[in-house]
């Protein structure tokens, strides 16, 4: 259920003196009672989409599921426990017997600062609600990423960077309740088959339908682990950092801006030609990745079939491959499926080799360390390209919290 709460920040342009002096006033009293952002200047150029304090770690949850793992090196497992500790959410309250609808958060009962009722307009007492914020002016085609604040007792804060002139308005949608996420986690952990995947094997004239995942119950039955061991190899020497969440910009005039002084450029048809000239461009993930390839299809005079485009004019190659396991699509053959790693590996690289992937989607039903994991196997394969060919161009394509 996603439910959107609006306000009205301005209405005329005579009232944006107002607005701003109220935002200030909102800027100076959260600034004075939280510590939420470190210097001035990263309140303008670094904007946290969601911030929850004080964290708490996710250690009960890891041996709850009936998920196996493969044993970490010492320095992956200290850099899995952080990840999962920098994304720990706040604990949320046990669910009542029964569980009743109407003593869930609701936000048409709820206010902006922002103050979370139930159902029946009583104020909640704990936090845990997954709360999106923006600001944004459809007229001037501008919006920006808010950031919001868990106080963990039933009111939230939003803080915003105004970065234009005119009318602002606020928009705060509640995504998931504490409610609901105290259930999403349970099932992540304890019920991971809850999306099974049907194979079907062949071997000559023999073939055999069965279920595959990456979680299995325990079972008598024999076991096959179909694990790529190439995917998983090697440990290389790489520095952990602190993770920020934080927008890279924000939209005017229908345009992306970036902060921090980056400039963006604006291509067309012929700038992507031109950009890719004489390039090879793997990509590999989800739709969102395909999405991207379509759009590049659209944009070269190439021609192609379903997975691969090739303009001959300007020696473009542009192919596309989807992740490997798991998915959540019809049908497909394995041989249509490759893992990110060892697709990388299987690159000589160089400067005329871009390498674009996401993946992110499929992972949601699973415990994060399937998703941390897969992550660290792709970024090994990267740092292995990048060691036999720095000139290879690496993107990354981000999910998106909507």
């Amino acid at each position: 259920m996603k439910t959107i709460m609006k306000a009205r920040a301005c209405i005329r342009k005579e009232y944006s003196i107002l607005f701003l002096c109220l935002a200030v006033v909102v800027v100076i009293l959260v600034l004075r009672n939280m510590e939420v952002l470190e210097t001035p200047s990263q309140f303008q150029h670094e904007v946290n989409s969601t911030i929850m304090a004080p964290r708490v770690s996710t250690d009960p949850d890891v041996h709850r599921g009936f998920c196996t793992f493969q044993p970490l090196s010492p320095e992956d497992a200290v850099e899995e426990r952080l990840l999962l500790d920098s994304i720990a959410w706040p604990e949320t309250p046990l669910l009542p017997t029964p569980l009743i609808l109407e003593q869930t958060s609701d936000p048409a009962h709820s206010t902006f600062t922002v103050n979370m009722s139930d159902f029946q307009g009583r104020p909640k007492k704990s936090g845990g609600d997954l709360l999106l914020a923006r600001l944004h002016n459809q007229k001037l085609g501008a919006g920006v990423a808010g950031q919001v604040v868990d106080h963990l007792n039933g009111s939230y804060s939003a803080v915003f960077s105004l970065l234009w002139e005119g009318d602002a308005q606020v928009e705060v949608m509640l995504a998931h309740p504490s409610e609901a996420i105290t259930v999403l986690k349970r099932l992540k952990n304890e019920e991971p088959d809850r999306i099974s995947h049907k194979n079907l094997f062949h071997s000559g004239s023999i073939s055999e339908t069965t279920i595959c995942n990456v979680c299995l119950r325990p079972t008598q039955q024999l076991l096959c682990n179909l694990t790529s061991v190439q995917a998983s190899l090697g440990q290389p020497e790489v520095e952990s950092s602190t993770v920020k969440v934080a927008p890279s910009g924000y939209y005017y005039q229908g345009v992306w801006q970036a902060l921090g002084g980056t400039t963006v450029r604006q291509f067309n048809a012929s700038a992507i030609s031109q950009c890719l000239k004489g390039k090879v461009v793997h990509m590999h993930g989800d739709s969102t990745v395909r999405q991207f390839f379509e759009f590049l299809n659209a944009a070269l005079p190439a021609r192609g079939k379903l997975d691969m485009a090739l303009d001959y004019a300007n020696n473009i190659l542009v192919k596309y491959h989807f992740h490997g396991p798991p998915i959540c699509i019809v049908p497909v053959s394995t041989s249509k499926l490759r893992y990110i790693a060892n697709e990388i590996d299987g690159l000589i690289g160089g400067t005329n080799t871009v390498v674009v992937f996401g993946i992110w989607a499929h992972f949601g039903t699973f415990p994060m360390q399937t998703y941390i994991r897969r992550l660290l196997n792709i970024r090994r394969a990267v740092v292995r390209l990048l060691d036999r060919a720095p000139g290879t161009v690496v993107i990354i394509l981000l999910n998106e919290s909507m």
